[in-house]
């Protein structure tokens, strides 16, 4: 499956059982010798009675993240197109806390992501108290970015041309820096309006990839407190447009996409 070019391969652990290792990620996720993905989603069953499903996801390299919101968007499309529910609201467990996604019509989701974490212990991220926008050193030279956590940890920086940017250089630089204990996503956001940019992102564990949810809302939440976007924004990434909407401090992050199924098959292991 696919959200805007973001792509996954999706395991159904709910009507069947297996147990998976990061070396079957790493082989699965290979793009010459393997199926090739950005993420691996698992669909488990819920752990708790209040959630219809527990969504987990893997980086390439056989990490377990915490946040992933194109490939939320797939999942919620997955369970549906494979029979496992038949609700169109669906709670679901991750690792940092329960998500609500919804289905608007066969290829539209909508997913709230829950409030944005900005605090920097929450993030985490090794600063001494909240700004909006930190400085960050790298190789000798100092990096405006801003730190936020969508579930998952981010450092969006602005760029005046997004074509122009950095990101192979930098983006690897910045998912490793020691200010982020638990390494990060950088994100490359271009203003275009108030209402409209467009961003790039270094995904932590998984390169560069067409598109990142979880990027988008941060970058959109980044811009808003430095007052530099409206409330609903238009995100566009090199495979995909999203639509993120954030009230502001205290209200929860809503993500709008696209998501396609790409074809299915069996692995035998």
């Amino acid at each position: 499956m696919h959200g805007c070019g973001n792509d996954f391969m999706v395991l159904d652990l709910v009507s069947q059982y297996f147990k998976v290792s990061p070396q079957h990620i790493r082989k699965w996720a290979d793009r010459n010798f393997g199926i090739g993905f950005d993420q691996l989603l698992l669909v488990e069953p819920p752990r708790t009675p209040q959630a219809d499903f527990r969504y987990r996801i893997f980086n390439s390299d056989g990490q377990e993240v915490e946040q992933c919101g194109n490939g939320a968007r797939c999942f919620a499309k997955f369970v549906r197109d494979s029979h496992l529910t038949r609700k169109k609201l669906l709670t679901v467990e991750t690792r940092k806390g329960t998500i609500e996604l919804q289905v608007v019509d066969k290829h539209l989701i909508r997913v709230d992501m829950g409030p944005p974490q900005l605090e920097p212990a929450q993030i985490p991220f090794a600063a001494q108290r909240r700004l909006n926008y930190y400085s960050l050193d790298i190789d000798g030279k100092s990096y405006e970015i801003s730190a936020v956590s969508m579930g998952n940890p981010h450092a969006v920086m602005l760029v005046d041309d997004l074509e122009q940017a950095p990101v192979e250089i930098l983006g690897p630089k910045i998912e490793a820096h020691p200010d982020f204990p638990q390494r990060t996503n950088a994100g490359f956001m271009q203003i275009i309006s108030r209402a409209e940019i467009r961003l790039r992102v270094y995904e932590r564990g998984a390169g560069e990839t067409l598109a990142c949810g979880s990027g988008a809302c941060a970058a959109v939440v980044a811009g808003r407190l430095r007052g530099l976007l409206d409330r609903e924004v238009t995100v566009h990434l090199r495979g995909g447009v999203l639509k993120i909407l954030w009230d502001g401090e205290g209200s929860t992050v809503r993500m709008t996409g696209p998501c396609s199924r790409v074809y299915e098959g069996r692995i035998y292991v």
